[in-house]
């Protein structure tokens, strides 16, 4: 497995790949990795010839310092276990690398920043835009893999790719769950014993939304789930919405034949966790 610190270097090599014929698969992530990330890059690994894993804790995507100090970084373990997987590159670049100087690049898409996640961390989905723009320069992938646990970002990158017409097949992947349904996330190594024991409430409240949904008006399921949530005085509701699944739009009312998805965020202690369910009437 290569490793490149470097824009340069990493460049160099996806020439050389590419000048072989090689299709190539890509990974972003922000390290950390779990069974999660390790599912996208199987999924790359058998759609692919050369599979790129990049690791960047990426600083402008967060909308507070302390989440920034607080993101767990474990590089070693995670190169150890792409190496186990047979990633062929790791890029790792420094903050200096990525951004040798500020980049004020400004997205619009039509809306989708501004629900929901956007709500509540304002300027997060510029700041992923941008890093992921400029990672697809660097690594020039024929597909990117990313999950479906960030349904919004997978929705704004799609956006992205569309608007500034990149070559690169956007490819969703399902959620991966714990055995008890907590979806695998970065932010779970931060809960404590007890919190961890509650947590898989969330997924288990928005699974009997999907499966109640239509029988039940929006504003019957939003009660449903704060009430569920309501039992475990450690949670604290940021959002829950059901939006149309195609422009994320808050609806009040269903229609018949359209599909919808149900996000939610939550905080456990001081932990904000986030899920969604897809809705099919």
């Amino acid at each position: 497995m290569l490793i490149a610190k470097t824009i340069e270097e990493t460049k160099e090599i996806i020439k050389e790949v590419k000048s072989k014929g090689f299709s190539t698969g890509f990974v972003p992530t922000m390290g950390a990795l779990h069974e999660g990330h390790f599912e996208l890059i199987r999924k790359a690994k058998n759609e692919n010839d050369f599979v790129s894993c990049s690791i960047f804790v990426n600083p402008i995507q967060f909308n507070k310092t302390e989440d920034l100090k607080k993101y767990p970084r474990t590089i070693e373990d995670d190169i150890k276990k792409l190496n186990e997987l047979d990633c062929d590159l790791v890029f790792n670049p420094s903050v200096e690398e990525m951004y040798p100087k500020p980049d004020n690049t400004i997205y619009d898409f039509g809306g989708l920043e501004k629900v929901m996640e956007g709500k509540f961390r304002p300027g997060h989905f510029n700041g992923v835009a941008v890093v992921v723009k400029k990672l697809f320069d660097i690594i020039e992938p024929d597909r990117s893999y990313f999950g479906e646990k960030d349904f919004q970002q997978l929705t704004i990158i799609k956006a992205l790719v569309k608007k500034l017409k990149m070559p690169v097949k956007i490819v969703p992947c399902h959620t991966v769950r714990e055995p008890d349904g907590l979806a695998m996330s970065s932010r779970n190594r931060r809960l404590t014993d007890d919190e961890r024991k509650i947590a898989p409430a969330i997924y288990r409240a928005l699974k009997t939304i999907s499966e109640i949904a239509s029988n039940k008006s929006v504003k019957e399921l939003k009660g449903f789930f704060i009430q569920q949530l309501r039992k475990y005085p450690q949670m604290e509701i940021e959002y829950f919405e059901i939006s149309n699944i195609e422009d994320l739009s808050p609806v009040e009312e269903f229609e018949k034949g359209k599909k919808y998805v149900a996000c939610t965020a939550v905080f456990l202690g001081k932990v904000r966790l986030i899920d969604n369910v897809s809705i099919n009437l």
